[in-house]
């Protein structure tokens, strides 16, 4: 009575498997570690909930229900992202609930609707059809099974801690070895283990080493992470060569430039923003990599803030939106941030598009810096008006003509959005690097994109861009001959670094 229903749960489980993006490995090529998880997972929830619900249709249903989420949350992921759901991502469902536009629109209502009649669905048919164990058979000819059924998934899952599958970290690589229950598993158990760093982890050790003379007058330094921002140019042809105007002027004043390696696509900011913030690499990380802001919200790293702050900074975020997001409240303070400026101080009427606008935030930043006190300004921006989904904006008519070199091709909205947003960008950065050179003390600006946007249905067309951004760091006194190199963005904060110190 108990025992087909599981039969039949594990058969499903691994047919929904099947249908995961990317594709898993056939079943007789799965390690035996990934066996051991798989199934001690499933006899561990199908005895709890038998235990609360006393209903074995019913319970396997629901484990059904849930996989399939999980699954569809999975395959959404990978279609917009490159990469399948992985262990960290489960705290963004309390996001996806407080933050529904950031998440939701790329689920999609098919997904939504199908995930929501699933649990209906078990729900209904639990409750409505299914008579309890303890309605048809005496206590004792059910409980002992289900509680050995219990003890071996208890048993397998503690087997599995101890020896869980063996990962490379490579999310798309581990999802179609191990399969997708199993690599959620070993990320979770990996997971478990604090992160532990030295001093030298980071890349930012041996110029955060270093200190500024006291006889130096500082400079004022702000630091743009733009949103999705990155050349189309080179991936789109038919955009208008005059796009980027102000960035590519710029180029050519800068002190470097070039095209920044980032370890995320599409979406993930806070992994290309520790990056920048702390230089921990990926490999330093380990396992989280996937959410660095859990573990540096508990620890004091070396990072670029700290050591400007000693310097004698006056250190600042601004971020129009709310500051609990990605823990950044908890994190940004650790880091050595004075004051966090975040959506609270916005109005909604500066919005563009969405979010609020660049222009918007360019003005926050000139008077930052116009009301600058005896301390050197230290400001980072984190900004939000390219943010997706761009498909729930329309283009507008005068937009083809501004953006592309003839008529807009056709499956472009998307993109014709996200150029209009980036034109705005490239207008914030002419604005700050005005109020920079305005300014009594010299200043400085390191301008970087955190990744590229989601435009599949643009990329389905006319193919994916490589991936990496543009960054550029500019001093509104420096004459030298520009370097173009292409930088990973651990390392971008140290030549930020290396220029305040050696000018």
């Amino acid at each position: 009575m108990i025992y087909l229903p599981l039969l039949v749960g594990l058969i499903l489980s691994l047919v929904l498997e099947s249908l995961t993006a990317p594709a898993v490995a056939a079943l007789a090529q799965r390690p035996w570690r990934s066996w051991l998880a798989h199934i001690g997972i499933l006899f561990s929830l199908y005895a709890m909930l038998l235990l609360l619900l006393q209903r074995p249709l019913f319970a396997i249903a629901g484990i059904s229900a849930l996989q399939l989420l999980l699954l569809l949350v999975n395959n959404a992921k990978y279609s917009s992202l490159r990469e399948p759901f992985v262990f960290h991502d489960f705290e963004y469902f309390s996001d996806a609930l407080r933050h529904p536009r950031l998440y939701l629109p790329f689920f999609g209502m098919v997904r939504s609707l199908l995930a929501i009649l699933a649990a209906l669905l078990a729900i209904g048919y639990g409750l409505w059809f299914e008579v309890p164990l303890s309605a048809q058979i005496p206590l004792l000819s059910w409980l002992p099974q289900v509680l050995l059924l219990l003890l071996a998934g208890v048993v397998m899952c503690g087997l599995s801690c101890r020896y869980p599958p063996q990962v490379t970290l490579d999310p798309q690589d581990d999802l179609a070895r191990v399969g997708f229950i199993a690599s959620l598993w070993a990320y979770g158990c990996l997971a478990r283990v604090p992160l532990q760093l030295n001093e030298c982890d980071s890349l930012l050790a041996r110029p955060l080493a270093r200190s500024v003379s006291l006889n130096a007058t500082l400079p004022q330094i702000v630091v743009v992470q733009s949103e999705s921002f990155f050349d189309p140019r080179r991936a789109f042809p038919f955009i208008r060569g005059d796009l980027l105007k102000r960035f590519d002027l710029l180029r050519y004043r800068a002190i470097r430039s070039g095209a920044l390696d980032v370890p995320v696509w599409g979406a993930n900011t806070v992994r290309t923003e520790s990056a920048f913030l702390t230089g921990l690499s990926d490999s330093v990380l380990g396992v989280h990599r996937f959410n660095p802001y859990r573990q540096l919200s508990r620890l004091q790293v070396p990072n670029l803030v700290r050591w400007l702050g000693r310097q004698g900074y006056r250190t600042v975020c601004i971020h129009p939106y709310p500051a609990s997001f990605y823990l950044r409240d908890r994190v940004f303070p650790r880091l050595g941030f004075e004051q966090f400026i975040d959506i609270g101080a916005f109005d909604p009427a500066e919005r563009c598009g969405h979010f609020i606008g660049d222009l918007a935030l360019a003005e926050r930043v000139e008077a930052l810096l116009e009301k600058a006190d005896s301390r050197p300004l230290f400001l980072f921006v984190i900004t939000m008006e390219n943010h997706g989904p761009l498909h729930l904006e329309k283009p507008r008519p005068e937009d083809e003509e501004r953006y592309y070199t003839d008529r807009a091709p056709p499956h472009c909205a998307d993109l014709t959005v996200y150029l209009r947003h980036l034109a705005h960008a490239d207008e914030m950065l002419a604005r700050v690097t005005a109020a920079l050179a305005a300014g009594e003390r010299e200043g400085v600006l390191c301008w970087y994109g955190d990744h590229v946007p989601i435009m599949p249905g643009v990329y389905a067309h006319y193919g994916e861009p490589a991936g990496e951004t543009e960054y550029l760091l500019w001093s509104s006194r420096c004459v030298a001959a520009p370097r173009v190199e292409r930088l990973s963005v651990t390392r971008l904060a140290e030549h930020l670094l290396d220029y305040i110190a050696e000018r």
